[in-house]
């Protein structure tokens, strides 16, 4: 009976084929570009901070006169001018991808993966909550992201040698990064430039970020632990059936022994990792900064794992073809939010949505803002640069409703980091997911359980927070 039920769903999934993941980002181009055409085009007048970033000025907005038509032309033009804009994203995923693939051909991610087994084989869920556990404390500590694509890798193929799937993999990543940006405590990418701008003190109210930390991840982790038990019991249930990255059970291959030199390439990455996160803290690295490191690590692994300089050139180059579709999906999915701002409608969805807040108690708008600053990150995926447009308005509505600034700032928090693990504008998820292998449709479908679960828990600590009159000190 069992069997039956599992066949008609593989029929049923069969009968409905999920569109391509590029299909699905080019619609939502072209969905960005109608909405242009509907919503009314405005702006806010900024002013610019001492930090050199401009924000918004509230009360300012203004709608303008003389209407804009971005035309299908100007959409196709945004295409490879979102390529330029999402560069630094795309060449780290290439130069990743080219220096893992030196990594394989010295034995040592299979050497790694087959020491792993020995560890977690028989204990997935002890895997899964150290992976959610630590990629959701270095987001909240340095405001970690793009840094956990090296790892993408790897974990697909071990969570394959447990008989699990690349969903899996992809779930903890991203669990833990996203968990970890909505409950930080320290992240200087949001938490402190939306305390500046809410003129609270620096890093102030952190008790209650600490205290919801572990509850937020153990969330996390029971979402990705029960689909993992469910694909264990009967993989035909994986959502990843049917595709080229399904479960392919990979626990009879014969892996190497970890060896000396295998142990010197993963210190020296190691030691790669502990100095992107010193550059991060305290030079404000990024991308560019972090390709180098990841380009210097590669030289060091020709000259320990005795490569060839043609050889370690050629494995280099198939490793970057080979994340080439994953680049590509970054570039257009930056498309979708380069065309709203040619739309000029930015602005005016911000100023649409913030109105209906003014009408409702404080318990309810502080809901309301995190409803907000969760649809917005579809229009600005950079946690930064929403704190900059959001939170100059969300401030002054706050102190007229009578809620904490503190609160308002956990509401923005909330908003920016749990959506990051869905929405298709974030460069860093689609990196993840196409690495991976997952399409776009079937992460939507995984993830938006986990998303809910999470909002629940966030609307249920604001309105709390309102109660108590959270200001944090």
């Amino acid at each position: 009976f069992r069997v039956g039920l599992a066949s008609s769903r593989v029929v049923r999934m069969r009968s409905f084929r999920i569109p391509h993941t590029l299909t699905l980002l080019f619609g939502m181009m072209v969905l960005a570009m109608v909405a242009t055409w509907i919503v009314p085009q405005g702006f806010f007048e900024t002013e610019l901070l001492a930090n050199g970033r401009n924000a918004v000025v509230p009360g300012t907005f203004a709608l303008i006169e003389d209407r804009h038509y971005l035309t299908p032309w100007q959409l196709l033009t945004a295409i490879p001018r979102a390529f330029a804009s999402a560069q630094d994203v795309i060449f780290f995923v290439l130069i990743l991808g080219g220096v893992l693939s030196m990594a394989r051909a010295t034995g040592t991610v299979d050497a790694l993966i087959g020491h792993l087994l020995e560890r977690f084989g028989e204990r997935p869920q002890k895997l899964i909550f150290m992976v959610v556990f630590c990629f959701a404390m270095a987001s909240s500590a340095i405001g970690t992201a793009g840094e956990y694509i090296p790892f993408v890798l790897i974990l697909v193929a071990l969570c394959k040698a447990m008989r699990l799937d690349a969903m899996t993999a992809v779930g903890m990543t991203v669990a833990g990064y996203g968990i970890g940006y909505g409950v930080s405590a320290i992240n200087p990418f949001t938490v402190i430039i939306a305390q500046d701008i809410a003129e609270l003190p620096v890093l102030s109210g952190w008790p209650l970020r600490i205290a919801i930390f572990l509850p937020f991840v153990l969330i996390g982790f029971h979402h990705v632990w029960r689909y993992s038990q469910q694909v264990l019991a009967d993989p035909s249930r994986s959502m990843m059936v049917g595709l080229p990255c399904a479960l392919g059970d990979q626990s009879a291959i014969d892996y190497p022994p970890l060896a000396l030199n295998h142990k010197l390439i993963l210190g020296t990455f190691v030691l790669t990792i502990a100095i992107i996160a010193w550059g991060i803290r305290m030079h404000g690295w990024y991308l560019y900064e972090l390709s180098a490191c990841f380009i210097a690590w590669g030289l060091l692994i020709s000259v320990m794992g005795r490569l060839h300089a043609d050889t370690a050139a050629s494995t280099f180059i198939n490793g970057a073809i080979e994340l080439t579709p994953t680049a590509i999906l970054i570039g257009v999915a930056r498309g979708i939010s380069l065309v709203m701002e040619d739309g000029q409608i930015l602005h005016s969805l911000v100023h649409g949505m913030s109105l209906p807040l003014s009408y409702v108690g404080a318990e309810a708008a502080a809901v309301g803002m995190l409803i907000i600053q969760t649809l917005l990150n579809f229009f600005i995926p950079s946690g930064s640069g929403q704190a900059y447009v959001t939170m100059p308005l969300m401030v002054p509505l706050a102190d007229l409703l009578g809620i904490p600034r503190q609160v308002a700032v956990l509401a923005y928090q909330f908003g920016d980091g749990f959506s990051n693990m869905i929405i298709p504008t974030n460069a860093v998820l689609m990196g993840i997911i196409g690495i991976a292998g997952v399409p776009y449709g079937h992460w939507f479908r995984f993830c938006l359980p986990l998303l809910l679960k999470l909002m629940a828990a966030a609307a249920l600590v604001l309105v709390l927070a309102v109660v108590f009159g959270y200001g944090g000190a």
